[in-house]
């Protein structure tokens, strides 16, 4: 199941006449194969909320570093402060991305509410890593209303580096903070002999809202005690561990150029046998092991990996773990492609127009793309996709406004101690080392997928013949023929669809009615209830009194939720118009028509069969016309059969985006295809990726040809089957348009939301976004993933 993530990584071994595999480096690579670790990134459209706006949101679904294959739907939860869900929605991802949204009710109290997000695989795994992320919802007419919690007590942990604290071994700490409401921005502490505590040993200052840092050297029987406090005048004494007489010190150093690391010691015999290794993302990429490893600095070059977590565990001679150490890798070289805007055009002037252009992406990913008043605050102002992808996605703790670790000015040194503080929570070496791994109860299922069961007169029909004819918005009718088991079921796989569809149903065998044939049908994905509590937020809930006035912020939410349904009728009827009198290439309109959404790809070549003329009617088998028309694709020929393959490699025939053999398309004559499309590399439809793929479409009622839709399906029995949420379309006013003169005040501060900017054309995509009443600069936040080369695009600057 699992793909190798990190292909830069590379793996050095230093032996001293140890050559065998060992227990953890088996039990790794058992895991790793696997149990591979997905983790998800939420953005939102805005950072809070009024009760009876629209919430939407886009996720990304990394599988380690990279675009996850693993799963194609997500599950989203909406929830109060008492676990109470209050929506959910089904969302199909196409490599690894989806989107949504959500309507919260007009009546929804003000508070802070939940936003969960998981796969059916990441439910096989701990909770803690799914993603949950809290949202501010206010409601002026609520009787309470939210306060930042700015009073709250904070507690103060310590933690040596590697876990060990051992005489003579200068040892550095991290300290961190955690609080219920918000964590002390001016903090400092100190280190004391406790039987001395007048007198400083060490001291510091905070880094940040969440760790801070100081070395000392320990003495054998001294008590250490660490006093912190803030400028609050609260203040907190925490015992440091007590000092070992012997025992080993893992020392890091995670610079540009390398990852040094040296084994310390005291009072180890000589020639004894140690062993460490070093990982990202649950892979090996670095081990030494020797009886002269101790006093050694050892250096893993850091231009042979990538951005991301590094932990280094070392091991006894009996595998018994002795130090452990997480860092990170490059932390001032952060690998991330920044798009240039082109031909950026922008007038603050009112109601003014504004634009910007993006460069196609070199593997045709779409991008993200939020623009918001430079006033206004953005979900990606606490936690950023680069956060997630490096950092909260693999350490559980709470750590208070993670982005700021990987923005321009980013503290490194900060960032390494919050390392030295975590653990890495993926696995467990202990446990997988005596064979006890993840219990794997749901296996993730491509996209939508049923299981039916035919029942004749109430009796299971085994082994008989089903005719499906599904009717889709846009698609026609499609024939599927499912054969049940022996126990009279079928499954229905990869199905790709909103809201709902209705199908009808009749078995091959004429000599049963219809009348006494039944299908039951059963999703083969559900929603898994949320066990653990959710997290305490930093705002309370307080009385509202009488003379409560809404803050200008909640007064321009009112007036732009106030706006939005003058503002998305005038936006219909303007598309109306446009589809009128628009002429869309027809090749264009007939791909559109015919593909869905997992089929559309930036590389591929369309053979139209209904506008153009074409040698293709003469010939008695499709795959033999297309020979010599593709560049790359062959057509060979193996006992009758042909067999098309793309560079060399076979490749996957789908008719009517059902995957078939190449024998199944010897039976289509030619005058009933519509359209042949040649998909070259990967595609979401080929599950996995695929490395290409013909699909092959019939005519069908409205094509010019074709075999009118039949009215049969409405004489046969029918079932709906429910399908991936449907996300509201997002729309701005365009001024220009005298319908849009009615909106009085202009007070939106987000101008411009597009989860799915697609760059398919050569030439660069143009973003146009109408600025507000008010707004003097723009946040422009850029996201998307270059999957060649495992590199996330981001981009996030105010721009004026």
């Amino acid at each position: 199941m699992s793909k190798k993530l990190l292909p830069l990584l590379f793996f050095v071994s230093f032996f001293s006449n140890f050559q065998a595999q060992d227990k953890a480096e088996s039990a790794l690579e058992i895991f790793t194969e696997k149990y591979p670790q997905e983790k998800i990134h939420l953005v939102f459209n805005k950072n809070s909320y009024i009760a009876g706006e629209n919430l939407w949101f886009k996720s990304f679904v990394f599988d380690g570093y990279s675009p996850s294959t693993i799963s194609t739907s997500l599950f989203v939860e909406l929830y109060d402060r008492n676990k109470t869900q209050i929506s959910k929605k089904l969302v199909p991802l196409i490599n690894g991305e989806g989107s949504g949204s959500f309507t919260l009710p007009d009546n929804l109290k003000e508070d802070i509410y939940y936003v969960r997000a998981y796969t059916t695989w990441m439910t096989n795994f701990n909770e803690d890593f799914q993603a949950l992320r809290p949202i501010t919802v206010y409601n002026p007419s609520s009787p309470q209303k939210l306060v930042i919690d700015s009073n709250s007590r904070w507690t103060a942990s310590v933690f040596p580096e590697s876990g060990t604290f051992v005489d003579g071994i200068n040892t550095k700490f991290a300290v961190r903070l955690q609080s219920k409401g918000l964590p002390p921005s001016d903090w400092n502490g100190y280190v004391v002999d406790i039987a001395k505590p007048d007198v400083k040993i060490t001291s510091f200052k905070g880094f940040d809202q969440n760790v801070g840092s100081f070395s000392l050297t320990p003495k054998a029987g001294t008590k250490y005690q660490l006093i912190v406090d803030d400028s609050k005048g609260n203040k907190q004494s925490i015992d440091l561990p007590n000092v070992s007489d012997s025992g080993i010190n893992l020392q890091v150093v995670s610079s540009n150029d390398a990852v040094k690391f040296t084994l310390k010691s005291k009072n180890i015999a000589p020639g004894t046998l140690y062993k460490v290794i070093a990982t990202i993302s649950n892979q090996l990429v670095f081990k030494v092991k020797s009886t002269k490893i101790l006093e050694q600095t050892y250096s893993i070059p850091a231009n042979q990996l990538i951005n991301g977590i590094l932990q280094l565990t070392a091991f006894d001679d009996k595998e018994n773990i002795v130090a452990q150490r997480l860092c990170f890798v490059q932390p001032d070289v952060l690998k991330i492609k920044n798009p240039a805007l082109q031909s950026l055009s922008l007038n603050e002037s009112p109601r003014a127009s504004n634009s910007f252009g993006l460069p196609q992406t070199s593997d045709g990913r779409p991008y993200t793309v939020l623009v918001l008043d430079g006033n206004s605050d953005s979900s990606e102002d606490e936690n950023s996709l680069l956060s997630t992808l490096w950092l909260t996605g693999d350490i559980t703790s709470k750590i208070y406004t993670p982005s700021q670790y990987f923005t321009k000015n980013h503290n490194s040194e900060a960032l390494d101690a919050l390392l030295i503080s975590g653990k890495w929570k993926r696995f467990d070496w202990r446990s997988i080392m005596t064979g006890v791994y993840p219990v794997i109860r749901y296996k993730p299922e491509p996209y939508i997928s049923y299981k039916g069961k035919v029942s004749v007169q109430g009796k299971p029909a085994p082994n008989t013949d089903l005719n499906l004819l599904f009717q889709t918005p846009n698609q026609g009718i499609k024939f599927y023929q499912k054969k049940t088991d022996a126990n009279g079921f079928f499954s229905l796989n990869g199905l790709f669809f909103e809201d709902s569809i209705k199908f009808s149903y009749q078995l091959n065998d004429p000599k049963i009615p219809k009348e006494q044939v039944q299908v039951i049908f059963q999703p083969n994905y559900a929603f898994v209830p949320y066990k653990n509590s959710l997290p305490e937020s930093n705002y309370n809930l307080v009385q509202r009194s009488g003379e409560d006035q809404p803050t200008s912020q909640i007064e321009r939410y009112i007036a732009t939720k106030n706006n939005q349904s003058l503002i998305n009728e005038k936006a219909t009827l303007i598309e109306e118009v446009k589809l009128k009198g628009i002429k869309k290439d027809k090749t264009k309109e007939l791909n559109e028509k015919l593909s869905g959404p997992l089929f559309q790809s930036a590389n591929d070549m369309i053979f139209d069969f209904v506008n153009d003329n074409n040698s293709a009617q003469g010939s008695i088998n499709i795959l033999q016309w297309l020979q010599g028309r593709v560049a790359g694709l062959t057509i060979e020929s193996s006992m009758g059969e042909f067999i098309p393959k793309l560079r060399g490699s076979e490749i996957s025939i789908y008719l009517d985006e059902m995957k078939v053999d190449a024998s199944q398309i010897n039976s289509i004559s030619t005058s009933d295809i519509a359209m042949v499309k040649v998909i070259k590399g990967f595609f979401a439809g080929g599950f996995g990726g695929g490395n290409g793929a013909i699909a092959i479409y019939t005519k069908r009622g409205g094509i010019t040809g074709s075999v009118s839709d039949s009215t049969a399906p409405t004489k046969l029995r029918q079932i709906t089957l429910n399908g991936f949420d449907k996300e509201t379309p997002f729309v701005n006013p365009v001024y220009g348009d005298e319908g849009f003169t009615n909106i009085s005040h202009d007070f939106r501060n987000v101008l411009y939301w597009n989860p799915s900017l697609q760059t398919q054309s050569k030439e660069p995509v143009t973003v146009q976004f109408f600025n507000n009443d008010d707004a003097k600069n723009y946040k422009v936040i850029i996201m998307g993933y270059d999957e060649k080369d495992y590199t996330p695009i981001y981009y996030n600057e105010i721009i004026k």
